[in-house]
């Protein structure tokens, strides 16, 4: 018989694993009930705005978890690995266009990139989608002319295109020396958001739903991947509320104003924590460039703020090792302040 002496370290650690697994839930309901206590008002208004943003991306996400789940459960990973294959350069600019033209979020891709990773695709050419995809998509492109003009919406679908081209090709300058290896945090990619890795070649089985263990790797994709967005997807977007809330629309209008190189440095330092999504800070940029502000400082601002803002960054920490994550903000900041700059000087000409 165990004694009681032997059952307390076992609940100490399932206690411990328990709060560890659920450290993302817990913290948003943290985060929920001190407002409720303090600012019951803007508990519920960030609930709100929580529930309505995963709503607005659940499209984009639905769509990136079938696609994961499908790979995995045909056995088709397989061939979207080998269409990865060639020049290394060559899958940089094809992938830096693909995510420039693509209509995911930087959060809707979050499934497709996982499961390129755990297949085997190098690392620079998912990082060159990867940095690209955020910046720029079909609606976004019309959207940016509309309100900046038809030259604003070109220069920041290049600088889109520019900047995966620049982050994979310093990514795969990186690799060389294997300093990015196995990029995935433990757990994602063995049964977690990408599924498994592929270790050999399994033959594909496109009617999976004919076969119950495909079947049910297919569901289990489905289910830890959708879980695994949901957690995050919530904490980010509940924290963006708080920024909008809380920090005035007018001194990011106070920080951001003037000409010159330091508008543009002070531009992409601002846009690592931006707390507007792309679609909000483009009347934001537009009232900014009105008062006299630097176009190429605007454009610096909407680049780093669409790679580094609160939801995009907290996906990708989720998904990738520190170090991997710390060379996504480098390059997203030293590649947003040479866009703005070549675009400033563009206008100058």
């Amino acid at each position: 018989m165990v004694s009681t002496s032997e059952h307390l370290p076992r609940r100490r650690d399932a206690l411990r694993q328990f709060l560890s697994d659920q450290r993302v839930w817990l913290t948003s309901a943290l985060i929920l009930f001190a407002l409720a206590i303090f600012e019951r008002p803007q508990a519920i208004e960030s609930t709100n705005f929580a529930v309505a943003a995963l709503i607005h991306v659940a499209p984009y996400l639905l769509f990136s978890i079938g696609v994961a789940a499908w790979a995995g459960a045909t056995g088709a990973d397989n061939l979207i690995a080998k269409a990865f294959t060639g020049a290394p350069l060559v899958m940089i600019l094809l992938g830096a266009i693909a995510g420039g033209l693509s209509p995911f979020c930087s959060c809707g891709v979050i499934p497709l990139i996982a499961a390129l990773l755990a297949m085997g695709v190098p690392l620079s050419a998912v990082m060159a989608f990867w940095l690209a995809s955020p910046i720029m998509d079909p609606s976004m492109f019309f959207l940016t002319a509309g309100v900046l003009g038809a030259e604003f919406a070109i220069a920041k679908t290049i600088a889109a295109v520019g900047l995966g081209v620049f982050g994979g090709t310093v990514v795969h300058l990186l690799s060389r020396g294997g300093a990015l290896s196995d990029p995935l945090r433990d757990g994602v990619g063995n049964g977690g958001c990408g599924g498994s890795k592929v270790r050999a070649p399994k033959p594909v089985m496109w009617k999976f739903w004919t076969d119950g263990d495909r079947r049910a790797t297919f569901a289990k994709t489905a289910w830890s991947t959708t879980l695994f967005l949901a957690k995050w997807l919530f904490l980010a977007f509940l924290l963006e509320s708080l920024m909008l809330a809380w920090i005035p629309a007018e001194t990011v209008t106070k920080a951001l104003g003037g000409t010159g190189i330091m508008p543009i440095v002070t531009a992409t330092l601002v846009g690592v924590p931006a707390y507007l999504n792309g679609y909000a800070a483009l009347p934001l940029v537009g009232g900014l460039i009105e008062q006299g502000m630097a176009p190429g400082a605007g454009l610096a601002f909407l680049v780093a703020g669409g790679v580094t803002s609160i939801p995009a960054a907290m996906a990708v920490w989720a998904l990738a090792k520190p170090r991997v994550f710390s060379l996504y903000l480098v390059l997203s900041l030293s590649g947003a302040f040479a866009v703005g700059m070549l675009f400033q000087l563009w206008q100058s000409i």
